[in-house]
């Protein structure tokens, strides 16, 4: 599968965005759409991942800076990975590793040495698979267990 992963620039590619998170977090995951688009959403830089077709398959997003040292309690040097999701069709690809690599360069490029995110417990393995390490108790998210990991980058 021919995918492209680049930074989403300007209103089209931010409308694919908010359409692969509604697609998985509000229609397969009954994520309120009230919770899953954020105040930080515009400050972030999103990650898009499209096909040879240009349909979007996958998308992440980088928190960096201020907003990255408030939800992560402080930490200098440490940005935050969210909103990873991919389509179904896309699913089992290895494109969600290909995407989270990209966030994690993304992270570098702005200075950091350590990337957080919040993991849906289901999807635990996955991020241990990438070198991310569980910290805390599991907790809820939208209705949904979370933990929070972290990896050195």
């Amino acid at each position: 599968m021919a995918v492209t992963i680049r930074v989403a620039e300007g209103e089209a590619d931010l409308a694919l965005v908010r359409d692969v998170r509604r697609e998985v977090f509000v229609v397969e995951q009954n994520v309120p759409e009230e919770l899953e688009y954020d105040e930080f959403d515009a400050t972030s830089e999103h990650l898009l991942a499209v096909g040879a077709d240009g349909v979007a398959l996958g998308t992440g997003r980088l928190i960096f800076g201020e907003q990255a040292l408030e939800l992560t309690g402080g930490v200098e040097g440490r940005v935050l990975l969210g909103r990873l999701a991919v389509v179904k069709a896309a699913r089992g690809t290895g494109l969600g590793v290909e995407l989270v690599r990209a966030i994690e360069a993304a992270g570098v490029a702005r200075g950091a040495v350590e990337l957080e995110l919040h993991a849906q417990v289901q999807a635990l393995g996955f991020y241990e698979r990438l070198g991310y390490a569980a910290e805390g108790p599991v907790y809820d998210d939208a209705g949904i267990p979370h933990r929070t990991m972290t990896r050195a980058l």
